[in-house]
């Protein structure tokens, strides 16, 4: 007996399904064992993640700077282990008053243990006692000689004007700076 023509249609039809399933089975599970692999490897992996974290560092006691962040990971075991704020992050200096003596936002930032050096990046705000205020989309902070740095373009805003340049020094206060390259500036009048 003959099998009806709708019926050898579906079966036709069952079997394409079949291998494209099969085959998008085959590439998922590739797929799925390399993500698996890239999980699990343990330099890439953070060894802890925290969300809202606040870290205090202190000297002697005293605080002297308070960061705080939405995400936090630290990877230990990574060749040179490093700390991530993939969410940004806000950083205060005090002084021995805790007075806030400078503070800092970006909008992402990595710090590296072994060279005790920051980076922020994206979006870099600085602001010091006396009310200056730094824009700039790269800046680092050499814990080890007590500087702050900068090779990308900066603004900074003063009571007086504003200046633009390339490059940037300063005390990690950011209250002794000076711009390497110039480019510009504009003042207030009163």
């Amino acid at each position: 007996m003959k099998a009806p023509f709708f019926s050898l249609k579906k079966s036709i039809f069952q079997n394409i399904v079949l291998a494209i399933a099969g085959t998008l089975l085959i590439v998922s599970c590739k797929t799925d064992l390399e993500t698996i692999k890239s999980l699990t490897d343990e330099e890439n992996a953070p060894d802890l993640t925290a969300r809202n974290s606040e870290i205090l560092y202190t000297e002697q006691g005293k605080l002297k700077i308070k960061v705080i962040a939405p995400t936090t990971n630290s990877y230990p075991n990574a060749e040179e282990p490093y700390t991530e704020f993939p969410d940004g992050i806000t950083v205060f200096n005090f002084n021995d008053s805790l007075a806030v003596e400078s503070q800092l936002t970006a909008n992402y930032a990595i710090y590296y243990e072994e060279k005790e050096l920051w980076n922020a990046r994206y979006n870099v705000v600085a602001m010091n006692k006396k009310g200056e205020i730094l824009n700039t989309e790269q800046l680092f902070w050499d814990e080890k000689k007590k500087t702050i740095y900068s090779h990308d373009m900066v603004k900074i805003t003063t009571e007086d004007g504003v200046t633009f340049g390339e490059g940037f020094e300063s005390d990690e206060m950011f209250t002794d700076w000076i711009i390497l390259k110039p480019t510009g500036s504009y003042y207030i009048n009163d």
